[in-house]
């Protein structure tokens, strides 16, 4: 089925904010929808409508929408060629790991199928990209890892960054800046609730602090 850039767009939104919720069940608000697209409510809500007729959502007035089981599959097939040209870009192209998000976004709807097997057969058939998201597989795929983050996992104890759930840039380079990329080993070594912070030791005995919002965005694994 061919789609265009907009509906990918509005597919992948609605599949990242179903992954995320608590319930996986429950509808996307368009609120949300709207906010994750940088559009307003009423244009989001007139093109899911659009979506609905192509039977890749269903939705509820003033309640939200959801990926029907076609929907969830094509919004797979979209992060599959994301997160394949971020992690080509990187590990091919030597670009930097906090430059590569814009990039991708505009070649994922570019590139074929064909290509993005290629791509995926050369880089070794990765699991995850560059930041730790998992990479859907040629049937959408997805497997699943249930990882704590910086504000549930245990104190003073060896553990793996594994996934960055921040894609900004400045961020992201902070991350790199203090060994917190994913696959570096680092230990939290004291949490502070009247300060909101989080204090962390990596690999190389180098300690940051860092907000508690920036803490739930680093998933680890013991």
């Amino acid at each position: 089925m061919a789609t265009s850039s907009t509906v990918e767009n509005y597919l992948k939104a609605i599949y990242q904010a179903q992954s995320a919720a608590e319930d996986k069940q429950a509808l996307v608000p368009m609120g949300h929808l709207a906010s994750a697209l940088g559009v307003v409510p009423g244009t989001a809500t007139t093109m899911v409508k659009t979506m609905v007729g192509s039977g890749l959502v269903a939705y509820e007035p003033y309640s939200g929408v959801r990926l029907t089981e076609a929907g969830e599959h094509l919004a797979a097939m979209v992060l599959r060629r994301h997160r394949l040209v971020e992690l080509f870009l990187v590990q091919i192209m030597g670009m930097s790991w906090a430059e590569v998000h814009e990039d991708a976004e505009q070649l994922e709807h570019a590139v074929s199928d064909r290509l993005i097997d290629r791509i995926d057969q050369l880089l070794g058939r990765p699991a995850v990209d560059p930041h730790g998201d998992p990479i859907p597989d040629p049937e959408g795929i997805v497997a699943q890892h249930l990882h704590k983050n910086l504000l549930t996992c245990p104190v003073d104890t060896d553990l793996v960054v594994t996934r960055v759930l921040n894609q900004d840039a400045d961020f992201l380079r902070f991350l790199e800046q203090h060994e917190l990329k994913p696959g570096q080993a680092i230990k939290v070594i004291a949490r502070d609730a009247s300060a909101d912070s989080v204090s962390i030791l990596s690999s190389g005995n180098h300690q940051v602090t860092i907000g508690t919002r920036a803490a739930s965005k680093l998933l680890v694994e013991i």
